[in-house]
């Protein structure tokens, strides 16, 4: 089996579509001057995860006039897939020449659906064509005020330069068929992507590489407290906090332990050599798609219709 270095960008999130496009590529071109062939960003990377929906106050306010304003300014600054920022996306990995994958709140720019948000994972090959295209099957709690729910059209494993990599958005990690379904597609390295990685999102990360027996890429975000929307009002037990999202990106083997990281509260580039053999290796007591399966008994049917 293969092998190759992997990074992971945890960096402090850009105030407008316009930098973070910027930033993406900057960060991107500095992870493969490092030697990475695969590049991971966090969850809903741009324009930002909207944290303000649980730490500032009256968000749940119909009608409410501050928080319209700041979900207008959201959508407007959300990537069109089909679009031009979409493209703006495959032309960072075409340049940097590696997989890029990189979490993003979706503005659907025309058709069915036109103007709805959606919480996806994007993946470009290193020619920047888009290879998968994952929208977040259910949004969590009151995400559900902001984004619409998506399918499984990319909930699948996809062919790298590096092996097959598949990934989740967040709490699909507590999905147990979600899961099953991307083990099912043959994952070398699984992508983890969170606003922030606390301890039990570390306990879901570890448990899926082990579970998955294949490599997972934690990608966390950080956010200043006072980097949240001027209109909105912090709840008074947070206005103490220095930091809004705390990071913990990490890289984990298929044994459940930390290859890197996790690092919280700064700015870091997580670089690993990941030897693909391991995959293979741990499967031999474990393989929940293979050996350790009973389809006699089990099954399991995904509809992949967009």
């Amino acid at each position: 089996m293969s092998s190759g270095r992997v990074a992971v960008v945890q960096a402090e999130v850009a105030a407008d579509l316009e930098h973070g496009l910027a930033l993406t590529k900057d960060l991107t071109k500095a992870a493969a001057d490092g030697g990475a062939s695969l590049v991971v960003f966090p969850e809903t990377w741009i324009p930002g995860y909207p944290v303000w929906l649980d730490v500032c106050r009256d968000v749940a306010l119909w009608d409410h006039p501050p928080v319209k304003r700041v979900f207008a300014r959201m959508a407007e600054n959300s990537i069109d897939v089909a679009g031009e920022s979409g493209r703006a996306l495959g032309a960072v990995a075409r340049d940097a020449g590696v997989t890029l994958i990189v979490g993003v709140t979706e503005r659907v720019g025309s058709g069915v659906g036109r103007g709805t948000l959606y919480n996806a994972l994007l993946t470009y090959g290193p020619d920047g064509t888009l290879l998968n295209h994952h929208r977040k099957l259910v949004p969590t709690y009151t995400e559900r005020m902001v984004w619409g729910q998506g399918d499984a059209a990319g909930l699948v494993a996809v062919e790298t330069g590096i092996g097959r990599v598949g990934g989740l958005v967040c709490w699909e990690h507590w999905m147990p068929l979600a899961r099953q379904a991307l083990h099912d597609s043959g994952e070398d390295i699984h992508v983890a992507v969170w606003p922030t990685a606390h301890e039990m999102l570390q306990v879901a990360s570890r448990h899926y590489a082990f579970e998955g027996r294949c490599f997972v890429i934690a990608a966390a975000s950080l956010m200043r407290m006072d980097a949240l929307p001027p209109e909105l009002e912090v709840h008074p037990d947070k206005a103490s906090s220095t930091w809004a999202l705390r990071g913990g990106s990490a890289i984990i083997a298929p044994n459940g332990s930390y290859v890197a990281g996790p690092v919280f509260d700064e700015p870091c580039t997580l670089f690993a050599d990941l030897d693909l053999s391991a995959v293979r290796q741990e499967s031999m007591s474990l393989d929940v798609a293979g050996h350790y399966s009973r389809p006699d008994v089990l099954s399991l049917r995904v509809d992949r219709r967009r």
